[in-house]
């Protein structure tokens, strides 16, 4: 979330795509944070709210919409952009690769 916090804080943000989580279900609770993976020794882990999944499901990266776009905390990026964006940041992505369309609510 290091690059959405604001949207995240701001309870723009409700959906999120990941390369794994497959198993991830509705009513799972999470708590987002600024950043998990690839944190330096040493280096806080900063908790900043609780959501509850209310919708997980598999698809093409290239069928995200620009309304999840926006969703994601990107309302200024087009679908082609956010693509682009994702791919360059995941090792082995393409617009091909099925990832995980995560939704939640939050719950405070």
């Amino acid at each position: 979330m290091s690059l959405t916090e604001d949207a995240v804080r701001e309870r723009r943000k409700t959906v999120t795509r990941r390369m794994g989580w497959q198993y991830l279900t509705p009513g799972t609770r999470l708590t987002l944070c600024r950043k998990v993976m690839g944190r330096r020794a040493g280096e806080p882990l900063v908790r900043i709210v609780d959501v509850e999944v209310v919708d997980v499901r598999r698809e093409r990266l290239a069928l995200i919409s620009p309304e999840d776009v926006e969703a994601e905390g990107f309302p200024d990026m087009t679908p082609e952009a956010f693509v682009e964006f994702f791919c360059r940041s995941h090792t082995g992505c393409t617009p091909d690769t099925v990832v995980t369309r995560i939704h939640w609510r939050y719950l405070d």
